[in-house]
């Protein structure tokens, strides 16, 4: 019989799904079980995701500053996500290595930054080195409608206009299905088709 005081495998991770869009649910799950707070879930090997993690990927700022007030750690793709940049260059000040630090499924800094729509933070992380996942981060600025930090990375970037999310759409697409027309005539004003 099984002492530990983890919780079981299958509500960690019915807790991290929930982390990337049903703040109800993950209010309900963490009073009823606080241990699932900082509990991360395994996907694969070496791809361990936390609700926290989940949240701050997909761009969802309300389940990431709930999950912080109850006390998970900040992290740096958490901080950029939600636009803190004096927290990021903190963590990148501490540690350099951080400006190539990923959040969960590999998924890069800067393209947790776009979510933000903060140009100055974008700026300053490519500035200081950040280059991985341009393309990612583009599309999360255009599928957030942030436009003046698309027309930045569109400028500033060389952001690749064919790649597609997980969805295989590209940003031109969802611009277009979501009828924002200042972003599509950004977009192919670059040369997205």
């Amino acid at each position: 019989m099984s002492t530990t005081t983890e919780p079981a495998t299958d509500r960690i991770r019915e807790f991290v799904l929930a982390g990337h869009g049903n703040l109800a649910l993950v209010q309900e799950r963490l009073a009823a079980d606080p241990a699932l707070l900082n509990a991360a879930y395994e996907w694969r090997e070496n791809d361990r995701e936390t609700a926290l993690q989940a949240a701050a990927h997909v761009g969802n700022r309300a389940i990431a500053e709930y999950l912080l007030a109850q006390g998970a750690p900040l992290d740096i793709c958490t901080a950029a996500m939600l636009g803190r940049q004096a927290e990021v260059e903190r963590f990148v000040d501490a540690d350099p290595s951080q400006i190539d630090a990923t959040g969960a499924h590999g998924i890069a800094l800067l393209t947790h930054a776009a979510f933000s729509g903060k140009v100055a933070l974008v700026q300053w992380l490519i500035e200081h080195g950040a280059r991985t996942g341009m393309s990612a981060a583009l599309h999360n600025a255009v599928s957030q409608g942030h436009l003046e930090l698309t027309r930045w990375l569109l400028d500033h970037g060389d952001p690749d206009l064919s790649w597609t999310n997980f969805q295989g759409k590209t940003a031109l697409t969802v611009a277009t299905e979501r009828g924002w027309e200042p972003l599509v005539q950004a977009l192919r004003a670059h040369g997205a088709t």
